[in-house]
């Protein structure tokens, strides 16, 4: 699978801004790719203003993730904020080359900032069968969480779509590693950079890593597009010799 990292500082609860800005860096991908990954909160930033962004299921940004992955022939993802039954979500789109659309409302909200006080936490683990290979769908905060991102399903690649500030990058680069050599599975993360209005500087490091935690895409720092290719039959082949994840403990989750 093809895959476009789209790295990228953001316009301020500027929603056509930052939607303006992606199609933009979504046109100048010169090659065919299978699917393109934005930050968290991609149209607005790490906002706790939901009511002055938030956006319904008919919305502006949906209708242009369905337009982009139509013109791309791609899927899109990338989470963005969501009004629903009076309830804000930070909800993360998987947008397919037809328009259709999987959706996965962000598990853990980041205490810290208070998120937990704008938006309605998700209680389901979210996994998109695409291409052949199985998707989860996590976000930012979810990443310091592995037993809900335990690979109980067998999926193939784990993303995390993220706001993750530059003071605690390192945390980010261990994580996302102990995710891949855990879970056995590639895993890709993608950040945001620039200053945010509340002063929280991001520097990115938006990654790829596969199943034995080893980087595909090392930790970028540079607003950009970084596209890589993974390859299910060399993790499939590893899965089998090593068989690693047959031993996994048996445990349930209680939302």
């Amino acid at each position: 699978m093809k895959i476009a990292l789209i790295q990228s500082d953001l316009y301020w609860e500027d929603v056509s801004k930052n939607r303006n800005a992606f199609e933009s860096k979504i046109n100048q991908i010169d090659s065919e790719v299978n699917l393109i990954v934005l930050p968290e909160m991609f149209s607005t930033g790490f906002t706790m203003n939901a009511l002055a962004v938030a956006e319904t299921m008919q919305g502006e940004t949906i209708l242009w993730m369905q337009a982009m992955a139509k013109q791309k022939n791609c899927a899109i993802t990338g989470s963005l904020v969501i009004t629903e039954n009076e309830q804000f979500y930070n909800r993360m789109f998987f947008v397919f080359p037809s328009g259709e659309i999987q959706y996965y409302n962000k598990r853990h909200l980041f205490t810290l900032a208070g998120e937990d006080k704008t938006y309605t936490a998700g209680t389901e683990k979210v996994i998109v069968d695409y291409l052949g290979w199985k998707i989860c769908l996590q976000v930012c905060y979810d990443l310091r969480f592995p037993a809900f991102a335990r690979n109980i399903e067998n999926y193939d690649l784990l993303i995390y779509v993220a706001s993750w500030p530059k003071i605690r990058t390192n945390a980010w680069d261990i994580l996302l590693q102990a995710r891949a050599v855990e879970n056995l599975s590639y895993v890709i993360g993608v950040n945001r950079v620039g200053v945010d209005a509340n002063n929280y500087e991001y520097i990115g490091h938006s990654q790829v890593v596969d199943f034995l935690g080893n980087y595909l895409l090392e930790p970028q720092e540079t607003e950009d597009v970084f596209v890589v290719n993974l390859d299910k039959n060399i993790m499939l082949e590893t899965r089998k010799k090593l068989d690693f994840l047959s031993d996994k403990d048996i445990f349930e989750i209680k939302i």
